[in-house]
């Protein structure tokens, strides 16, 4: 096999995983939340790119041509994520209403490692938006590819994700300064739980209309 197909096929999966995933969503938010708190931020990390190396990986496999055809999952589906995202933000918001009961590192009430790891999976597996771009866009698009090619193309758009998210949870702490002011956080949450009820609002209204 050329050298330059493997290197389009890993590049194109690379790019797409890349456009798709640097945006204002819940994942990300969460992500840089837990870097800013540096709380368990490498089980974050690690999870989150994982998951999307795993969704990437069953959309090119043919996971994307199968949920296609399934709308009554898709529902339930959205259904899932917005009372998730509800529940996260109306929590976000009621923080952004508690002065200095945030700092810039783990003090206080931290959560366990598993507890992290369970909000990081909602985040991950009760979103919509993830399956809508891990497995619907980038799946399809690496079903393109023949053979070794698809596992090049998964190979790129895994990377991507992992290094975005290795940046956001790790790189966050550079902002550390900024948020050693409760105030700061108190932003911070309030704009996450703002965030996320729209977010829910969309997915219900998905849910309900099939739109």
């Amino acid at each position: 096999m050329p050298a330059e197909f493997t290197a389009t096929a890993f590049l194109n999966g690379f790019l797409m995983s890349l456009v798709l995933i640097v945006a204002i969503g819940a994942q990300n938010a969460y992500v840089l939340r837990q870097g800013l708190r540096r709380e368990h931020v490498g089980t974050v990390v690690l999870f989150c790119a994982a998951g999307d190396a795993v969704l990437i990986g069953a959309g090119v496999a043919g996971m994307a041509h199968a949920l296609q055809g399934r709308p009554m999952l898709a529902t339930a589906l959205a259904g899932l994520g917005a009372a998730f995202l509800c529940a996260y933000g109306l929590r976000a918001l009621w923080r952004s209403r508690q002065p200095g009961a945030l700092q810039a590192t783990a003090q206080g009430v931290s959560l366990s490692r598993a507890a992290v790891v369970a909000q990081a999976a909602g985040f991950t597996l009760l979103n919509p938006h993830v399956y809508l771009d891990t497995v619907l866009l980038v799946g399809s698009a690496g079903a393109q590819y023949a053979g070794l090619l698809k596992v090049w193309f998964v190979m790129g758009a895994a990377m991507a994700s992992a290094l975005w998210f290795t940046a956001l949870g790790f790189g966050a702490r550079l902002l550390a300064p900024v948020f050693a002011r409760p105030r700061a956080w108190r932003m911070l949450d309030a704009l996450i739980g703002g965030t996320m009820l729209v977010l829910a609002a969309m997915l219900a209204r998905r849910a309900l209309t099939g739109v």
